[in-house]
């Protein structure tokens, strides 16, 4: 292992750290002694600041970059890269698969009590590391303990083969934190002797302890509503505009297509079914793409709608015709089943009477079948509420305009906000228990009214 100079120290344990005791001297204790060091760290709320009882320097201003960059600047290689800030000084860290390369600044060492040489001072600044990096990675790899730390106070440090380069100025006002090899080849290239995996950077500011002021996250009903106020409810009234809208085209859809299908010929009554049907079976994302195709811009309908002005595809329009496509066939199947349990020699002798087909329809077999197709109503109601794949291929994700609640659990979950993810988990729940509760109270009057018309 060849080491350049200003490293400080590269190993898996704090050899006579007492912060930090080396496990394999100190065994269980010293792990013990590492995790509760790590759990004295005073964390701000939002995540950028951190204190540590006992240490002279805290930091603040942290960022963390999960992804950097490989491409060339000006047509030269400068090496896998980390955007850092428009000026140099800031404590940097560069995680990869081999070690993770802590540099601060000699300057800023000097200022805030930070000596490279003392494993107390290498455990203060792990241990606000790792808190940090921890409550910012979002489901990214995280700091330990127990990897391969290397302290430095130089801009550049070579480590088996590879350079660790920090403020460097590639741009004009623009300084990077920039993993290369040696020899200035891409190490990031598996085919690369000197291959590494670079997994983010993380960037701070150094401070006295003093002067860092750490507001931790509130606690209780405070946290709660403080959790509350900081969510955005568009997604919620995304969601109720899209449904109640949609629930209305379902509707008179579902009835229209029900009472169809039951006055064309038999032969064609089949086929007429598996074509309404047929969304139900199929999956979300494949409606999706199938309408996605049937409305983008290559299309004569697609286009026709651009040249009007009005574009349906990635449109809060395009939320509802999703949902609409989606539990249409709920609907349909629940009025059409309504339809067929009415006895046919009643409707017959409406006829008889003279009553229009109209009449019949609205004054007969509409409130002879109004609990079937109210349970339908709600049905669909509940499915165009909690459609995702569809709206997510027609519509995309944008906030305030066709992010939906199940969109947004997905995004927030992937984006590693768990909490917002939960919160949006719990609200659609509450709607789709509110959805079977009536369900279950509507079919119970139901019974009742039968069994009273029966006695």
């Amino acid at each position: 292992m060849a080491f350049a100079p200003g490293l400080a120290f590269a190993g898996t344990g704090d050899e006579g750290d007492p912060a930090a005791p080396n496990p394999a001297a100190a065994g269980a204790d010293g792990a013990q002694d590492a995790s509760a060091a790590d759990d004295a760290v005073s964390l701000a709320a939002d995540g950028t600041a951190a204190s540590l009882d006992g240490s002279p320097f805290a930091l603040e201003g942290f960022s963390r970059s999960q992804v950097g960059s490989n491409s060339d600047i000006g047509g030269a290689y400068a090496g896998y890269r980390y955007l850092v800030s428009d000026e140099p000084g800031s404590l940097g860290v560069i995680a990869t698969d081999a070690c993770i390369v802590v540099y601060v600044p000699h300057g800023v060492a000097e200022e805030n009590g930070f000596d490279k040489s003392s494993s107390e001072s290498r455990s203060y600044l792990k241990s606000l590391l790792i808190a940090l990096d921890s409550e910012n990675a979002k489901g990214g790899s995280v700091l330990t303990r127990q990897g391969n730390w290397i302290f430095t106070n130089e801009p550049i440090v070579e480590h088996e083969g590879v350079e660790y380069r920090f403020d460097q100025e590639l741009k004009p006002g623009e300084f990077y934190a920039c993993v290369i090899g040696a020899d200035g080849s891409d190490v990031t290239d598996a085919a690369n002797p000197a291959h590494v995996r670079p997994t983010h950077a993380d960037f701070a500011t150094m401070a006295p302890a003093d002067s860092v002021e750490v507001v931790g996250a509130a606690t209780g009903f405070a946290a709660l509503a403080e959790f509350l106020g900081g969510i955005d409810l568009s997604p919620l009234w995304v969601t109720l505009k899209t449904t109640l809208t949609a629930i209305v085209f379902i509707f008179i859809l579902g009835l229209a297509a029900a009472y169809f299908s039951l006055r064309i010929p038999v032969r064609a009554q089949d086929i007429a079914d598996s074509i309404f049907t047929i969304p139900m079976v199929l999956p979300p994302t494949v409606c999706g793409f199938l309408l996605l195709l049937a409305f983008g811009k290559n299309t004569g309908v697609g286009q026709w709608f651009i040249d009007i002005g009005f574009p349906l595809i990635f449109s809060w329009q395009a939320t509802v015709i999703a949902a609409v496509v989606v539990a249409f066939p709920l609907m349909y199947r629940s009025a059409r089943g309504a339809f067929e349990n009415l006895d046919p020699n009643m409707l017959d002798a409406a006829r008889t009477l003279g009553w229009s087909n109209a009449k019949i329809f609205f004054k007969l077999m509409l409130p002879l079948s109004w609990s079937s197709i109210a349970a339908g109503t709600v049905l669909s109601f509940a499915r165009a509420l909690g459609e995702f794949g569809a709206t997510l291929f027609l519509a995309g994700n944008y906030l305030g305009i066709t992010r939906t609640i199940p969109i947004a659990i997905y995004f927030e979950w992937m984006n590693g906000n768990t909490d917002v993810a939960i919160f949006w988990t719990i609200v659609i729940m509450l709607f789709s228990f509110v959805v079977i509760l009536f369900i279950n109270l509507w079919g119970r009057r139901t019974t009742k009214y039968r069994r009273r018309a029966e006695a």
